[in-house]
């Protein structure tokens, strides 16, 4: 298939388009590199830098696109909303729009189990109540609901896989974010000397050890998804699907296990609870195994943080 992957220069992108290309794909990577990075396209990909609102011209003779291009900052979407409302769910309005008008009718959106918002039950089932706390969760949302306009309206096929915390790598492709927020590599920093210490945000929470339990899926497993999501598309629907490892992990495991695996000491500094960080937060997958086949290959804690260690020590 010649497919479009928006947003591929940036972490789970390039991944895919690593995958795709290594499927006998004709891929080509469209971003504007203002959080991506061009040495992440992969060889054998075409790459054209351009933001979404200049997609016509890439989607000539596409058959389908899969759509990564987003802003991802919580934080950054409180303080700057407009922002994240006009480049989230405008840049997909466009995108579509251009898709339309060039005969494209397939997409698989990267969307995000932040629209959920504070969960009423764990592990979050698709057909739960969204209720996205940040304007970032509600752009995603937005988008999900765009989509399922778009394939009532106008019979595009559509997937979106929501999921929490990606992480790993993927051969050369990991993370790298000019503003890291994620636990694990923030962890792994420590380790290479980048920080002096981990924050933990609270430690009497109802969970086994007192610190939230969150939801971690390898990056390999989570671009398979994408593949398979590819292949799943039907015109006139928009299927929504969760990715998670089913469990969690606590800050507490993530940190122990980054010390196991790296040979360090890693100084965790205790801190007060962060407003609005629910206790637990992990997505059910069920459905996407049932219907697709997909399953974690790599759902283990320390295969995750190993991957991710390997890549950003050259290993």
């Amino acid at each position: 298939m010649r497919l479009l992957v928006t947003g591929g220069a940036g972490y789970v992108g390039s991944v895919v388009a690593a995958q795709l290309v290594e499927a006998g794909h004709e891929v080509t990577v469209l971003d504007d590199l203002s959080t991506g990075h061009e040495d992440a396209v992969p060889e054998g990909a075409r790459f054209v830098r351009a933001d979404l609102a200049a997609a016509g011209d890439a989607l000539d003779g596409v058959d389908a696109v899969l759509h990564f291009a987003a802003k991802s900052l919580v934080g950054e979407s409180v303080q700057k909303p407009g922002l994240y409302w006009e480049n989230n769910l405008g840049g997909t309005l466009a995108l579509l729009e251009a898709m339309r008008d060039k005969g494209v009718g397939k997409i698989v959106f990267s969307s995000t189990a932040a629209t959920y918002g504070e969960p009423e039950r764990s592990p979050i089932q698709e057909d739960d109540p969204t209720r996205p706390t940040n304007p970032y969760g509600a752009t995603k949302l937005a988008v999900d609901t765009a989509l399922s306009a778009y394939a009532r309206i106008r019979g595009l096929g559509a997937v979106s896989l929501r999921y929490f915390n990606v992480a790993g790598a993927y051969g050369r492709y990991r993370e790298r974010h000019a503003v890291e927020t994620h636990l694990i590599p923030n962890v792994l920093k420590v380790a290479t000397g980048e920080r002096a210490s981990v924050s933990v945000f609270g430690t009497d929470y109802p969970t086994p050890d007192g610190t939230c339990v969150r939801d971690y899926i390898h990056v390999a497993d989570l671009s398979r998804a994408h593949l398979l999501a590819l292949e799943a598309i039907a015109p006139g629907e928009h299927k929504i699907y969760n990715l998670g490892s089913g469990t969690g992990f606590s800050v507490q495991e993530v940190i122990s296990v980054c010390r196991e695996v790296t040979g360090h000491e890693i100084p965790a500094v205790v801190g007060e609870r962060r407003a609005g960080d629910p206790a637990v937060l992990v997505a059910s997958s069920a459905k996407i195994q049932r219907e697709l086949g997909w399953k974690a290959e790599r759902p283990a804690l320390r295969d995750i943080v190993s991957d991710a260690w390997d890549a950003l020590s050259g290993k």
